[in-house]
């Protein structure tokens, strides 16, 4: 049992979750989104910059909640980075199911850092702390305003 969740807990997600590198309110934002998780209490805010083309160039979140969650919302702020809208949908698309069943079966280059978080299908409430970020992304990217990890 520990050694499955020291496996969850690796250090890249326990120091992504204590100190994220990118988590910070974007001054200039063209969209943005609150999460909440109201089964565990996670909360995040996701902010997004388009750039010229079209593409993501800048997303900062704020983000109070567990290790699990801030962890999914700093490697997701890299993994989006340069990515239009629809791909971003389609690397949630592919992250969802990697965080359900532990399977990545289609993934591209832009998926292998988010790999680390694979393992948390073996906790079916954390699912909904790694996918927490993600579901106020794609809010935001649709021009809503919030998102629910239900």
């Amino acid at each position: 049992m520990f050694d499955d969740v020291r496996d969850l807990y690796n250090a890249t997600i326990i120091d992504r979750g204590r100190r994220p590198h990118h988590m910070r309110r974007l001054d200039q934002f063209d969209a943005t989104a609150k999460g909440d998780n109201p089964m565990c209490g996670d909360r995040v805010q996701v902010w997004v910059k388009y750039g010229p083309d079209g593409t993501i160039s800048d997303t900062g979140f704020d983000a109070r909640g567990c290790e699990i969650s801030k962890a999914s919302a700093d490697l997701m702020v890299e993994a989006v980075a340069g990515q239009t809208a629809e791909d971003t949908k389609r690397l949630f698309a592919a992250f969802r199911t990697m965080a359900q069943t532990g399977a990545c079966p289609d993934c591209a280059a832009a998926m292998e850092p988010l790999r680390l978080l694979a393992s948390v299908h073996e906790y079916p409430s954390r699912v909904k702390c790694a996918t927490l970020p993600w579901h106020a992304l794609i809010a935001a990217l649709d021009g809503g305003g919030r998102a629910t990890s239900e």
